[in-house]
């Protein structure tokens, strides 16, 4: 499930670069008010440079758990605290960050006409792209426990709650349950064609939303689905063994392989994306990355302070940001 306590532990720092040698890092332990929050790298993971300054002391979230506080896009990445809204250009130097204030409202999600952030409770707030201003939306829905808020290339908007998975084709106005077999987390899409984390695997979906059927169900646990090119990777682990794996498809879901041969074993694992033709993958080891699809690996930034990453893209941006371990 993509539900990660993604409580940031936020504080002033300066910037300062890990050159990357024999996939090993060496961190500067010994300088005064470091501290590794955000990571950044431009040349396909050969060297990380830490851009946390100006980022704010840690806020206290008793909604951590399945927060969506991070995202990436073409124009960077953006991030939340809860209480405010900071943005990072691909190109940033320092001051590396711009914010904004929102007022409780906890997880963030990019929409095609502008930045929505949301919270557990259900309130929607949105910022229309070129503007400064936001305004409530999806007023008239009335549930809770949401999860997270997704756009189809179509156009529908899907929120996702622990009470099932919600559709809307007219901008939220109205909105009607399209999977009642319990909780769903995420909504992701990849050439038409939608997955769905669920409470026991994952579903497909072939027509923007309306039927959902299972693709991962028996005896396995989604945990994670992200779209990649030409297809889908999935994070999950069987009940039958505590290691977590990663598969790959590329056929809409019909067929799944394994690329996680080459990853440390009993290693968690949090997160993979693709940049250009390398998948990157973060475990407990660190971020690690493949030029052949899976078949190996290598480790590029290892892991700090007992700490897992969660990765986001931004063109050929790579964004590595820590988090404690757990769900």
């Amino acid at each position: 499930m993509k539900i990660f306590s993604l409580a940031f532990l936020l504080l002033f720092l300066y910037p300062f670069v890990f050159p990357i040698k024999d996939s090993q890092q060496k961190l500067n332990k010994n300088k005064p008010g470091v501290a590794n929050i955000v990571f950044k790298s431009t040349d396909g993971g050969q060297t990380w440079q830490d851009i946390s300054e100006g980022l704010p002391e840690p806020v206290k979230d008793d909604d951590g758990v399945g927060r969506n506080v991070s995202f990436a896009n073409d124009n960077g990445l953006y991030l939340t605290d809860g209480n405010g809204l900071y943005h990072s250009k691909p190109n940033a130097t320092a001051p590396f960050w711009k914010k904004e204030f929102i007022p409780e409202h906890n997880s963030i999600t990019p929409g095609k006409t502008g930045i929505v952030a949301y919270n557990y409770d259900g309130h929607f707030l949105q910022k229309i792209n070129g503007t400064s201003k936001w305004s409530p939306i999806y007023t008239n829905f009335q549930q809770k426990r949401v999860r997270s808020v997704f756009e189809s290339a179509a156009g529908s908007i899907f929120i996702s709650s622990d009470y099932g998975l919600f559709k809307s084709t007219n901008s939220g106005k109205t909105w009607k349950r399209v999977y009642t077999g319990g909780g769903a987390f995420s909504v992701v899409e990849s050439s038409g064609v939608l997955m769905a984390i669920c409470g026991t695997g994952i579903i497909r979906s072939t027509d923007d939303g309306e039927s959902w059927d299972f693709v991962i169900n028996e005896e396995r646990r989604g945990f994670q689905v992200e779209s990649i090119k030409g297809g889908f990777a999935v994070i999950f682990y069987p009940t039958a063994k505590d290691t977590m794996s990663v598969r790959t498809s590329y056929d809409g879901g019909k067929t799944w392989q394994s690329i996680d041969e080459g990853l440390p074993v009993n290693a968690t694992i949090t997160s993979i994306i693709q940049v250009g033709e390398n998948l990157f993958c973060a475990n407990s080891k660190g971020v690690l990355r493949s030029s052949d699809k899976g078949k190996t690996w290598k480790l590029l930034l290892p892991s700090i302070e007992n700490k897992v990453f969660n990765l986001s893209v931004s063109g050929n941006v790579v964004y590595a940001i820590p988090r404690n371990r757990g769900c």
